[in-house]
């Protein structure tokens, strides 16, 4: 087997393994990034868990031959491409690409794969303006604290309403008891 075909299948394979392992992928277009600049791109991405890599279409077309969830991936495949494989917190990812893009203003998005359907350049935008899970976390603890509290309140009151309805009886009576008198 000439050496070249064992590089390309040792890629090939490499890539199926980084799908595997990945939640979402997302296709930029990185003509005219300096070597550099790609390293500050997977520089950013490593700290949200995503990993950034430029390889040839064909390999990537192999790649997702016969993989439902990354088929979608086909009609993406042109020209420059570099392929973000987002595994851990997605929002975060994006985020990251989306500041290193304002940065370099070099790069664009052509789209993505999430659970086997294809994804616009809007699609991917709209996920990375979603909150983190940290945030979603918080938000959700917030509520919860805050209906928490609203039902110890309301609890809280039911005896003292009970005591002022109580009170109030009493009054009523010993009016009665004083006129009747």
């Amino acid at each position: 087997m000439p050496r070249s075909l064992e590089n390309k299948q040792a890629i090939v394979a490499d890539l199926k393994q980084q799908l595997s392992e990945s939640q979402m992928m997302v296709v930029i277009d990185y003509k005219g990034l300096s070597v550099a600049e790609i390293t500050d791109l997977r520089r950013r991405l490593r700290a949200t868990g995503a990993s950034c890599q430029v390889t040839k279409n064909t390999l990537m077309r192999r790649a997702v031959e016969g993989d439902a969830n990354w088929q979608a991936m086909q009609g993406l495949l042109k020209e420059s491409s570099a392929f973000l494989f987002l595994k851990e917190d997605i929002g975060g990812a994006i985020k990251a690409y989306q500041e290193f893009q304002k940065v370099t203003k070099k790069t664009e998005v052509r789209g993505g794969v999430l659970e086997g359907k294809a994804l616009s350049e809007a699609d991917v935008k709209a996920i990375g303006d979603l909150p983190s899970k940290e945030q979603l976390m918080g938000q959700i603890a917030g509520a919860l604290n805050a209906l928490a509290t609203k039902v110890a309140v309301g609890i809280k009151e039911v005896p003292s309403s009970i005591a002022r309805g109580l009170q109030a009886y009493a009054d009523k009576d010993s009016k009665a008891d004083g006129e009747a008198a």
